[in-house]
């Protein structure tokens, strides 16, 4: 089964309201977006054009401006007076916010009710566009990575292997095949998204050093890594500034972020603290590998690490469409893995998939800090499963 993601709701809900803005939708490839539009076609919600950036020819404002000459002309023969635009892959066209404002415009000027969405997986250059030129004119749902429950929802996958597989719906058919599963993952998605977000559309003069930083970053998701000692191990060296930049590029694309330390110190300026890494989807972690489900199951050491990468891509995707600031803690070698944010509330998060809970962190970071709730997941606290299905806002209730 396809699930319904909450998000199809979101999208109807807006379309079938008076004119009134762009609908952006925005996200990591292969987490629906386009699956999502089908559904909402198929919903005979009204009459629609649906097109992609990916056939535009290099004169590409000329073509989109002859697009949304075709739709003004369908509209004109519907006796409903409805039509709906789409626009997939829109960051591919050269000065794409510029056109779509002056289309928009257009049709507001004259009071044609056409309706529109636009869809791009890179997260920056739509964000880019929209400030630079739509101010007022548009709002955004962004669609993020497939959460534990919802795969276990539409494909029936247990917790063990939503944390080594992660949550891409394409690839569940190829899980029993774990080089197959490997192969997709790699090459389908992970290369597309370099290569089509990243390297295409941005100027990156070390694309090996890029490609070399998004594999050592998967590889160490969860843990705590100086980009100083990673700079020291790199063939194709780059300064401090290039890898900064590269994270943030991979971060846009929804593969790989580096989470900053928590202080609550002003002028503490977060960014100069090491990176803790962390992936978005566990599925990165686990492919870039040539371990196994069944082998890395049967080390504690290994599994506590992918426990905690899963538990980290429940927060940060949350973080993104709820709006809670994610961080990390350590001082003197005593850590809290997470530490949420949100209107002057602290939540800190220790996980533990080992026999004993203690950690001398927890009690440090409480005493510093005093965060409204510490929390354990895993051994002696939120069992992994649970805590993989909640709401992460409710822990700020608590």
């Amino acid at each position: 089964m396809y699930l319904e993601r909450p998000y199809f709701k979101t999208i109807k809900k807006r379309i079938v309201e008076k004119r009134n803005l762009i609908q952006v939708i925005t996200g990591p490839r292969q987490v629906g977006k386009t699956t999502m539009i089908r559904q909402l076609v198929k919903s005979d919600i009204m009459p629609s054009m649906y097109v992609t950036a990916d056939a535009a020819p290099a004169a590409g404002s000329i073509w989109l401006s002859g697009i949304w000459n075709e739709a003004r002309l369908k509209l004109l023969n519907e006796p409903s007076n409805e039509f709906l635009l789409i626009i997939d892959e829109i960051q591919k066209v050269d000065n794409w916010s510029e056109t779509v404002k002056k289309e928009w415009d257009t049709d507001t000027f004259n009071e044609v009710p056409l309706k529109v969405i636009i869809l791009g997986s890179s997260r920056l250059l739509i964000q880019q566009g929209l400030t630079e030129s739509l101010a007022g004119r548009f709002e955004v749902t962004y669609v993020p990575h497939w959460s534990f429950s919802e795969m276990q929802t539409a494909f029936d996958i247990g917790v063990d292997k939503y944390i080594w597989f992660g949550g891409y719906p394409g690839s569940t058919s190829l899980m029993k095949d774990e080089d197959r599963w490997r192969n997709y993952v790699v090459n389908a998605i992970v290369e597309t998204a370099i290569s089509k977000d990243i390297l295409m559309l941005t100027r990156i003069e070390k694309p090996a050093l890029l490609k070399r930083l998004f594999e050592i970053g998967c590889y160490f998701s969860s843990q705590i890594v100086s980009l100083t000692k990673i700079q020291g191990e790199l063939q194709e060296k780059g300064n401090i500034t290039t890898l900064s930049l590269y994270l943030s590029l991979l971060q846009d694309a929804g593969l790989l972020c580096g989470l900053s330390k928590y202080t609550n110190d002003a002028m503490f300026i977060k960014r100069g603290s090491k990176p803790k890494f962390q992936v978005f989807n566990n599925a990165l972690m686990s492919s870039i590998t040539d371990n196994t489900f069944k082998g890395v199951k049967s080390d504690p050491a290994l599994w506590g690490r992918h426990v905690e990468s899963a538990v980290g891509t429940h927060l940060l995707n949350s973080s993104i469409i709820q709006g809670f600031q994610l961080h990390y803690w350590n001082e003197n070698s005593r850590e809290v893995d997470f530490v949420i944010e949100k209107n002057g509330v602290v939540v800190g998060i220790e996980v533990k998939s080992g026999k004993s809970s203690y950690n001398e962190g927890m009690a440090l970071f409480a005493k510093k800090y005093q965060p409204k709730s510490m929390f354990i997941v895993g051994t002696d606290g939120i069992p992994i499963e649970e805590f993989l299905s909640m709401d992460v806002l409710s822990l700020f209730d608590v």
